[in-house]
């Protein structure tokens, strides 16, 4: 890898299949080296993938298969800014539909336990409004939902 900084995600054994996915649902996604355990291991024996290094959307990480002991939690997501509705669904849908689960406010869960923000740029637009009270509703109309509905949180900031 490159850079200096990358984020390290722990996988069961799956880094591989999640790097794979990433990179055929994420624009800018890549599957770099895959580097084989030189030896035996807690969780693997010699061969199986230890480290898969791969970038999504730009950004450099690298899966280790280090076991059973670590769950990933909502306190670390990816923050995807989409551009309209289609993207939005896209995004959210090749996650959920492939063993993901959906949560509130555009948040949703990969098949590995990763969390993703499945963010409109509209959604943000719209809490940030100046106008405060058009902030509100935008705000509380996103609260009612899981995937955001663009069209919705905009008749929402509208009033």
């Amino acid at each position: 890898m490159v850079s200096k900084n990358t984020i390290c995600l722990w996988f069961n054994g799956t880094a591989e299949e999640a790097a794979q996915f990433y990179a055929k649902t994420f624009p800018d996604s890549t599957v770099g080296r895959i580097h084989r355990a030189p030896g035996d291991y807690p969780s693997g024996k010699e061969g199986d993938a230890l480290l898969v290094e791969f970038t999504v959307m730009g950004i450099p990480c690298i899966g280790l298969n280090g076991g059973p002991e670590f769950q990933h939690s909502e306190a670390f997501s990816f923050q995807v800014a989409t551009d309209d509705q289609a993207e939005t669904d896209r995004l959210w849908n090749a996650i959920v539909s492939n063993g993901g689960q959906e949560s509130a406010c555009g948040w949703c869960k990969d098949k590995w336990g990763l969390s993703w923000q499945i963010t409109p740029r509209a959604l943000t637009d719209a809490i940030a409004d100046p106008d405060r009270a058009a902030a509100r509703r935008a705000f509380d109309a996103m609260m009612q939902m899981g995937k955001i509905d663009i069209a919705t949180i905009e008749a929402a900031r509208r009033g």
